[in-house]
């Protein structure tokens, strides 16, 4: 397989959006209330320095994860600053995902993760921003249907994007 058809052989879906808002409660009043989301789950998580709340929420097919910054050091909060509230990023399903990121790296792709990151049934990868759009990818296998993020899993990204200063 060329290095370039990577993602158009191994990627399945766009797995979620990730959306960067000032005010999570505010930002759920509309995506619940507003346009018929059902919110499916809520955390916070801590780094070392910073942390953030999150909202996990689904309308048919579309999953959206909203992240609000918790101070104005927080990586989200540093993404707002720089780019305004909006997608933070957009999370690839794949298959096979240590190949898709040997693969990426070989093709000179740059990653905020320095591991890939094992959650219940699931692996992820972030790459660093683009240059060129802005954006910054989650590759992410689900290895079962119902893998799922874990509190351990969101730690260990938030403090891999941390020591990276990712945002």
């Amino acid at each position: 397989m060329s290095i370039s058809s990577i993602l158009a052989d191994k990627a399945i879906n766009v797995d979620h959006i990730a959306v960067a808002v000032p005010d999570l409660q505010q930002s759920i009043v509309f995506y619940r209330d507003v346009l018929g989301f059902e919110v499916l789950e809520t955390r916070t998580t801590a780094g070392r320095r910073t942390a953030m709340e999150s909202a996990v929420l689904k309308a048919g097919p579309i999953t959206l994860v909203l992240v609000q910054g918790t101070n104005e050091d927080s990586q989200v909060s540093q993404y707002i600053a720089h780019h305004g509230a909006g997608v933070q990023h957009i999370a690839i399903g794949v298959e096979d995902l240590p190949e898709v990121v040997e693969s990426l790296k070989a093709a000179g792709v740059e990653f905020v993760t320095k591991t890939v990151i094992q959650g219940d049934g699931i692996r992820q990868a972030f790459t660093a921003r683009d240059p060129g759009s802005g954006m910054m990818y989650e590759l992410i296998e689900r290895q079962r249907p119902d893998g799922r993020f874990t509190d351990a899993s969101v730690q260990q990204l938030f403090e891999q994007m941390e020591a990276s200063d990712a945002f």
